[in-house]
């Protein structure tokens, strides 16, 4: 299957999985303008290439109203085959963020990308409004995809950290991946990095669920 046809396949199964065919939903805030994704890939990791990330986004913001604005995947890709990296922190827009419930996250992608920045169990909500299980619940869900380091920035190309630039959805590969709750095994920056924890063990969903996660993105309005 290309990663086309896996793209397409990943839109299809978001609307089935979500909605199970019904009306789209008034967003719980008509402003905004960042989300944790509800539901993941089918594919663990495998998005088809960053351009599915985008789109997995765009179609749960438009189940629920929001699909007015231009949503982009917070992710990475690395340097391949003479294809330059993409930064996450160059795609998604300059700020600032909101989320359903109407509290900023971020003024700007410096400050996202700081201290101040408000990405926490509370404020860390799907499209839908509600809260993603943190690592305090019984389902742990904290682990968040981004193929990132801690300034918004692509890995450099040595070893993988997107899964293939968001295309393997098998045991090999690894992507890096933040804690939207802050909280880790350790009270140090990187088990409270929201952006930049810990690779995953795989790619397939079941490697993503071991360490307390569900292949979820999180989503910001470029627009």
């Amino acid at each position: 299957m290309s990663k086309y046809s896996r793209a397409a396949v990943v839109a299809a199964s978001i609307v089935l999985a979500v909605t199970g065919g019904a009306v789209a939903q008034q967003p719980q805030s008509a402003n905004m303008t960042f989300f944790i994704t509800s539901v993941g890939s089918p594919f663990g990791a495998d998005f088809g290439g960053i351009e599915g990330a985008d789109r997995h986004c765009q179609v749960l913001a438009t189940r629920v109203g929001a699909g007015g604005k231009t949503w982009r995947a917070y992710l990475s890709t690395q340097a391949v085959d003479g294809k330059p990296a993409i930064n996450a922190r160059d795609r998604i827009g300059k700020g600032p963020w909101v989320n359903s419930a109407g509290v900023q996250i971020a003024a700007s992608v410096e400050d996202l990308h700081s201290a101040n920045n408000k990405i926490n169990t509370e404020n860390g909500r799907s499209e839908n409004g509600r809260m993603i299980p943190s690592r305090l619940f019984v389902v742990n869900q904290h682990d968040i995809l981004t193929g990132t380091l801690a300034d918004g920035t692509a890995p450099p190309p040595d070893k993988d950290m997107t899964c293939g630039n968001w295309t393997k959805g098998g045991n090999d590969g690894s992507a890096m991946v933040g804690h939207h709750d802050r909280m880790g095994l350790r009270d140090d920056e990187a088990s409270k990095s929201w952006n930049a924890s810990h690779p995953s063990r795989g790619c397939n969903a079941s490697s993503l669920v071991s360490t307390g996660g569900a292949g979820l993105l999180y989503c910001f309005a470029a627009n």
